[in-house]
């Protein structure tokens, strides 16, 4: 397994993960992952092996201390020299869950913002992951303001 960019032609695959990743009302829109790829494919991490690719994250950095809603429609917080990385997307193919794909992924976005010297990441998850993102040294900050999808989610610190 390798940590490779997207890649605008990678529009198909990032939206397929993300489709059977998320419900239809928090998953990102075809349309919105087309623009995120264009805009910063430096910020879309994904897992390859073999030629196919198992898991991404994306996420994008801003000035913004919390991630809201609006961040995930919307490039109006988006600051090439932020101080935080908010995570926008983590999303794996279940046959590759609990294979170390997401893992390999997260240890790769969190190298990069350390180089990047950003303050650290954010983002926001449901409750049955929080144990997941605690073993990479985030902190629970308990329940986000976030109504992403109708869904109750929890945001998710590290600082560096």
């Amino acid at each position: 397994m390798k940590i490779i960019h997207a890649k605008p032609e990678d529009l198909d695959t990032v939206y397929e993960i993300e489709s059977i990743s998320f419900p239809e009302t928090e998953a990102a829109k075809k349309s919105e992952i087309e623009d995120r790829l264009k805009r910063n494919p430096d910020y879309f991490w994904m897992c390859e092996e073999n030629g196919a690719v198992s898991a991404f994250i994306h996420g994008y950095p801003t000035n913004e201390s919390n991630l809201c809603d609006d961040m995930f429609h919307n490039f109006k917080y988006y600051d090439e020299s932020g101080a935080w990385l908010m995570l926008i997307s983590v999303a794996t193919l279940p046959s590759y869950r609990k294979k170390g794909c997401a893992s390999l992924v997260m240890d790769a976005v969190i190298d990069d913002s350390r180089k990047d010297g950003r303050k650290g990441i954010v983002l926001t998850c449901k409750e049955a992951l929080i144990p997941f993102y605690s073993k990479f040294g985030f902190s629970n900050e308990g329940v986000s303001a976030s109504t992403h999808g109708g869904a109750v989610w929890y945001q998710m610190r590290l600082i560096f």
